[in-house]
This record gives C-alpha cells, structure tokens and sequence, in this order.
C-alpha cells in the first residue's frame, strides 16, 4: 500500500504505507475498530482504497479484483457462530468458493483444527476455512492476540497481515511469530 486511504471527512483511514513480503508477518495497530476493519479490508482487496495505490501481488483490486482474492484471503475479527455440525458443510463451502477439491479441503482444514488447538471454534473454523485456499496472503482483522502462538503455527509460512486495537495486541503476534523463526 502506497498512500492508501479509505473515507472522507473525520472518518478518514490512511494514509497507509505498509509492505508485505512473502512469509513475513505484518501488524499494524489502529485507532478504533472501523480503521482496524477498513484497514483490514484494503490489505485483502475487499475495500477499494478511494486514495493511493494498493497492489497484491502484481495485481491492482480496483481493476484485477479477482486476480487479488486468489492471492490473499480475509478472516474477520467478529466470531463466526458456527456449531461444530456445521464444520464440514462451511469447508464444502470454502472449498466450491475456491474450486479447491472438497475431500482434499476438509482433511486439510482438519490438520489446521489440530493446529488451532485452544483456539475457540467461533475463532479457529474461519481461519480453517481460510487456510485450505492456496492465497499466499492472510489478512487478519484484530486476531485474538490469546491465541496468537496457534494461529501463527496454522497459518505458517504465508504473509500475514494483522490489524490490532493495541500494541500490546500486536506484540503477541510479532513475538509469536519471532518464536517461530
């Protein structure tokens, strides 16, 4: 993101400068929960900045915006109520989503659920569904910093991008992922 902003008048997010390279772990802390969503929402391409420049990848989400969503994927902060029953029917979901081969997506979302261990599954099952797509980017809005150990192992070696309300917050993730390196 190249001055990205998003707004007008006091309802102004941005301007935003960040990078993201493969495999590294980004945090950036907000002000409030809506720059923290909006914030969030720009670094996935679901929100189209009205100023500056946003690439993921190579690509530009105003104009490439599915080019963007085969790269990076979204997790919202607001728990997803979802009973366990469900779980599977959710992964078949993602998975006709992504055009990812069902069996394949819910043994894999499986292996991310051990992962997740602890993790609340209001929590754990978006970012499960999340993590069978082959995106090499994972746009986090203000993760449970509790469970910042498990979702660092789950998500393992692709991007991450976190917005948090705090710095304490964001700190659980980047010492999480420094005990991961």
């Amino acid at each position: 993101m190249r001055g990205a902003s998003f707004g007008a008048g006091d309802d102004l997010v941005g301007p935003l400068d960040v990078d993201v390279r493969a495999g590294e772990h980004v945090t950036v802390v907000c002000t409030s929960p809506h720059a923290a969503a909006v914030t969030a929402r720009i670094a996935a391409g679901i929100v189209k900045a009205a100023a500056g420049n946003v690439s993921i990848g190579e690509f530009d989400p105003r104009v490439q915006p599915a080019h963007c969503k085969r790269i990076a994927v979204f997790v919202p902060h607001a728990a997803m109520p979802l009973p366990e029953m469900d779980f599977e029917r959710y992964i078949a979901y993602r998975a006709a989503l992504w055009n990812v081969d069902r069996i394949r997506a819910t043994a894999h979302a499986k292996l991310v659920l051990e992962r997740l261990e602890g993790v609340h599954e209001a929590f754990a099952f978006p970012l499960a569904g999340a993590l069978i797509t082959p995106a090499t980017l994972v746009v986090l809005e203000r993760p449970q910093p509790a469970y910042a150990g498990q979702i660092v192992a789950a998500v393992g070696s692709r991007a991450t991008f976190t917005t948090h309300l705090d710095p304490a917050s964001a700190e659980a993730f980047t010492a999480a992922e420094a005990l991961r390196a």
